[in-house]
């Protein structure tokens, strides 16, 4: 998780994933007029969204499942699971949350098309690790979702990818 963090705050991921948030709400609400007191930013949905379908085990384990062994059974019960969550979060956070399925698809599709290519690699120790990690991050995301907290849970997002880099170091 140290290591993970470290290179998040590096390269500032919230930061990007904000940024892009952002352009994307200013496209949408161009030329628009806010007529209500509160306005809820597709940039808030869009990153919130992004992150509660990316880090939970199941899309690491879909994926990896996906991409080692060809079997897409829990990415089709995520997607079940997700496709609920996402209309209930959309009530509350808007149009973002929608916005959230491509970061979602590219994040599973490069999971999948990473341990197709590292089959070798990935153990069931360097798995294990990684499924902590995401669980640690979907816990921190709560608790920024339930506390209001400011967690930077992006900038969290390499420590998912550290257990491979251990895994890759202790085959040598």
């Amino acid at each position: 998780m140290v290591v993970g963090g470290l290179i998040g705050e590096l390269i500032d991921i919230d930061k990007g994933l904000n940024s892009l948030g952002d352009k994307i709400e200013e496209k949408l609400n161009k030329g628009k007029v806010d007529v209500s007191k509160e306005k809820v930013s597709i940039s808030q949905g869009f990153v919130s969204a992004s992150l509660l379908f990316c880090v939970g085990a199941m899309a690491v384990v879909g994926a990896l499942n996906s991409g080692l062994f060809g079997n897409n059974d829990t990415l089709f019960a995520k997607s079940a699971l997700d496709g609920v969550s996402s209309f209930l979060f959309s009530l509350t956070m808007g149009i973002g949350v929608l916005l959230s399925a491509v970061a979602v698809f590219l994040y599973e599709g490069i999971i999948a098309c990473g341990a197709f290519l590292l089959k070798g690699v990935l153990s069931t120790a360097v798995i294990t690790e990684m499924n902590a990690v995401g669980s640690l991050l979907i816990l921190a995301l709560g608790i920024n979702m339930i506390l209001k907290a400011n967690i930077k849970v992006a900038n969290l997002l390499p420590a998912m990818f550290v257990p491979i880099i251990f895994g890759i170091i202790g085959m040598i």
